[in-house]
């Protein structure tokens, strides 16, 4: 039942501007974007940015929405300072950039992080979601950090992470069908290594016809044949965090 502290989240991509509800702050050594719902709450979720940063009005309009459905939502420069990606570099540049920027290293950031929502900010329960190299960080984070609860992996780079698949936490995966970057024979091994040593829930979800980065394109952005897709693993992702969270 949809209620003033946890809205619907039906609409979803329809009611909110872009990463504009929350406020900019310095949490120790980071930069962080933190939106916090109408009502208090105990319950928080770290997002995790992609290539092109903290900044991303797209990341910032997920939290925005995380915000709306009850969760105080931060997403942190996990790059600390050092530029984020621009559609102008030069690609053939792009892997001696990536090894500047491990999502495998960002456990100190995170243990700040952590550390300001439960002081700060009251919360309890934390649980983490990420885009592309954020998914493949949520990934990293669920199989070592235990003061975590859960976590979204939103098309994580499986490649980073494939030899590891023991999760300590619930976990939910989503990819998309036509990921020109994440072939879909990596998710199927993915799948069979989870299955055959993973102990925790996991779930594995691939929608048919999206391409990367579905999930938190732009409104202006989304053609009318895919929205029911990206709708659906937005409420798949709330879904998710409520269970767990």
């Amino acid at each position: 039942m949809a209620n003033e502290l946890r809205p619907c989240p039906c609409d979803i991509g329809d009611r909110f501007d872009y990463g504009g509800r929350g406020q900019e702050v310095q949490v120790e050594h980071i930069k962080a974007y933190v939106c916090k719902p109408p009502a208090s709450t105990d319950k928080a979720v770290i997002v995790i940015h992609d290539i092109f940063g903290w900044q991303l009005p797209n990341t910032r309009y997920i939290a925005d929405m995380l915000a709306t459905n009850g969760y105080v939502a931060t997403c942190p420069d996990f790059f600390v300072g050092q530029e984020a990606w621009k559609l102008s570099n030069d690609w053939a540049t792009f892997n001696d950039w990536l090894k500047t920027r491990d999502a495998g290293k960002i456990d100190k950031e995170v243990d700040v992080i952590l550390k300001y929502l439960r002081e700060q900010c009251g919360a309890k329960k934390i649980g983490v979601v990420g885009f592309c190299w954020g998914g493949a960080a949520v990934q990293h984070l669920m199989l070592k950090n235990p003061n975590l609860k859960t976590g979204v992996s939103l098309y994580g780079v499986i490649k980073f992470f494939e030899d590891r698949s023991t999760l300590l936490h619930p976990t939910f995966f989503i990819f998309a069908g036509k990921d020109e970057i994440i072939p879909l024979e990596q998710v199927t091994v993915l799948e069979q290594k989870l299955k055959q040593n993973c102990k925790v829930h996991y779930e594995v979800k691939i929608y048919p016809g999206q391409t990367h980065g579905f999930v938190h394109r732009k409104r202006e952005d989304i053609n009318p044949q895919d929205k029911p897709y990206i709708e659906e693993a937005r409420k798949d992702m709330i879904n998710w965090l409520n269970k767990y969270l």
